[in-house]
């Protein structure tokens, strides 16, 4: 079993998992540097600095952060982002045709490569273990959170820090023709329940299972048969306004962070786990239903989420 020991949500008007489901959100962008400072960050792009502070704050509350501000090094990283340095990437792209390569600002080049996020934070909190970037469009984020899962039960990390994040900018509305995005980072740690009771973590959340179908009806049947109690909420995916059957889990309170929180692409799979978590936090308790990727899509992926036991 793997469980969830630290999340944060780096977002207008949320400072916790809790607010995901009870806050809506303000008109002013978050601010990395008033969390990272502003050294370090002059030439790294909005989502970069998104991850970092969300990791920064994920890390401490699963109280992982040394004196040092580094992290245990067999941690792991895997990120979720379609759109994270899209602006980048196009900005390069315009200026080889306008310029040649040598127009290209040697800044600019790292920030191209889509793992730049992932990189970046295993640089500054010394983590050392499989580093990796999806860009799975709708169902990216919660396929990070399976590849996490995957990560620990090879043992191939003692513990998964999985971030989804995306910019909200003039390129990336372009290009998803969306006039609402999400501009932000969610984040979790994820580590096995054994691990989480040896440092004395405290528990929030039970992973229970990660599916991936072709379709949400599908889905939905697929987490049905790995769950042990009713779900208590599911948090839906982006449907861009069409209405999800009523007959998919009927009597279940659907949540649509997209609707509040703006259109999160492939951030939305890791923002619905810390919004469960968030769920639990308030004193609920049961299983939640996450499905990310609607049956216009290629594919949906889906998890549950428990409640937790006291590990401590």
């Amino acid at each position: 079993m793997n469980v969830i020991t630290g999340t944060f949500p780096m977002l207008p008007g949320a400072s916790e998992a809790t607010d995901l489901l009870t806050r809506q959100p303000t008109g002013e962008r978050v601010d990395p540097a008033a969390v990272l400072g502003r050294k370090g960050l002059r030439y790294k792009d909005r989502a970069t600095t998104l991850g970092l502070a969300a990791a920064l704050l994920t890390l401490r509350d699963a109280e992982l952060l040394g004196e040092d501000g580094r992290a245990d090094p067999a941690t792991a990283v895997v990120v979720s982002s379609n759109l994270g340095n899209l602006d980048t990437v196009c900005r390069v792209a315009r200026t080889i045709a306008d310029e040649t390569t040598r127009g290209v600002s040697p800044m600019d080049t790292a920030n191209a490569s889509s793992n730049v996020i992932a990189s970046e934070i295993a640089i500054r909190f010394g983590l050392r273990g499989p580093n990796l970037t999806l860009c799975n469009g709708p169902t990216s984020g919660v396929d990070a959170v399976r590849w996490a899962s995957l990560l620990l039960r090879a043992e191939r990390a003692d513990r998964v820090l999985v971030l989804g994040v995306e910019p909200d900018n003039e390129t990336v509305r372009a290009f998803t023709g969306k006039r609402r995005c999400l501009d932000g980072a969610a984040a979790m740690v994820l580590e096995s329940a054994e691990a989480a009771r040896e440092r004395g973590a405290r528990t929030r959340a039970e992973l229970v299972s990660c599916v991936r179908s072709s379709g949400v009806s599908e889905c939905l049947e697929l987490l049905s048969g790995n769950v042990r109690t009713r779900p208590g909420m599911w948090l839906v995916p982006e449907t861009d306004g069409e209405s999800l059957p009523e007959r998919l889990l009927t009597g279940v309170a659907r949540t649509d962070l997209s609707a509040t929180w703006g259109a999160a692409s492939g951030a939305l799979g890791v923002l619905q786990c810390v919004a469960a978590v968030g769920w639990f936090d308030s004193g609920e308790h049961g299983s939640v239903h996450a499905v990310a990727g609607s049956d216009a899509d290629d594919a949906s992926a889906g998890v549950v989420l428990e409640s937790a036991k006291e590990y401590r």
